[in-house]
């Protein structure tokens, strides 16, 4: 699984919302997090998306390991 998966695949279990209402609520340009799939995101940015989500970047990074 790719990081982009990993996140939205938790906003909808935890948050109910989709990644683009997460890009908009921390300002975050629209598509941004859909880079991260072939980029590795700003270390910055992936805290305040797991902050966000309420889980800690190292889960995100772990579970897009995962296949």
């Amino acid at each position: 699984m790719k990081i982009y998966d990993t996140i939205k695949k938790l906003s909808g279990e935890k948050k109910k919302k989709s990644v683009y209402r997460i890009e908009k609520d921390l300002g975050l340009a629209n598509g941004a997090i859909s880079k991260w799939n072939r980029q590795i995101p700003n270390a910055v940015r992936l805290q305040e998306v797991a902050d966000y989500l309420g889980v800690t970047s190292s889960y995100i990074l772990n579970e897009s390991r995962k296949d």
